[in-house]
């Protein structure tokens, strides 16, 4: 799921920005409302959380021009103002929520990840290979019936890896889904997150579902 957050203070962009990629998402942020505009227009974004007060367009203007140029995606507005008025204008404006500041994260991770839920399409959400299970929404993760815990990280890779399952994925890709960083060959995360996932996944069942393609990258598929 990706996330972008336009936010033109710095301390409070930074917090959610961490918080929500700790939480699995990819989060882009954006410090006033014309930057926010390109990245909501030009990106594939699930979720917006808007500032009401912004530098150059203010909340308000941001999501009208959104939803003009028929952009759908989900939208939290954050504000000082706890006035009934201002909420009733962003709803009809095309929000989905509202949070008045000051929050609590755990607050606005709640209510992401419910906007997030009712708005997933109605088709068939586990994703299986062979005795392998992943629920993206109740965020659980089974192999032969037996529960497996992963870290927010290690649930957003195996996920990726089971939508292009038998496909293999180059690190760079990998860096740029689960992580959103471009890909530095000096850093060893991808492979150690991938030693983490086997270790939990693959070390005590069979088949072997996580192989590496020398050179290539990794593809999840019950090997021949």
């Amino acid at each position: 799921m990706k996330i972008l957050i336009v936010e033109d203070e710095a301390k409070t962009g930074d917090y959610l920005k961490q918080g929500l990629c700790e939480a699995g998402f990819v989060v882009d942020l954006a410090r006033d409302g014309h930057d926010g505009l390109h990245l909501a227009l030009t990106g594939d974004y699930d979720l917006l959380v808007l500032d009401v007060m912004l530098p150059g367009l203010d909340g308000w203007q941001l999501l009208q021009a959104i939803r003009q140029a028929g952009k759908e995606a989900l939208v939290i507005f954050l504000t000082a103002k706890d006035e009934v008025a201002d909420r009733v204008r962003g709803l009809e404006l095309g929000a989905d929520d509202y949070l008045v500041k000051p929050f609590a994260f755990s607050e606005l991770l709640a209510r992401i990840r419910t906007l997030l839920r009712r708005n997933k399409p109605k088709e068939a959400e586990v994703l299986h290979i062979a005795d392998l299970e992943l629920d993206p929404l109740r965020r659980r993760v089974t192999r032969s019936g037996q529960r497996i815990d992963l870290t927010a990280k290690e649930f957003v890779l195996l996920e990726l890896l089971l939508r292009r399952q038998d496909e293999v994925l180059p690190r760079s890709l990998i860096a740029s889904q689960v992580w959103d960083m471009n890909f530095d060959s000096d850093t060893n995360v991808i492979e150690v997150a991938i030693r983490r996932l086997r270790a939990k996944i693959d070390d005590n069942f069979e088949p072997k579902l996580i192989h590496t393609a020398r050179g290539m990258g990794y593809v999840l598929e019950v090997a021949a």
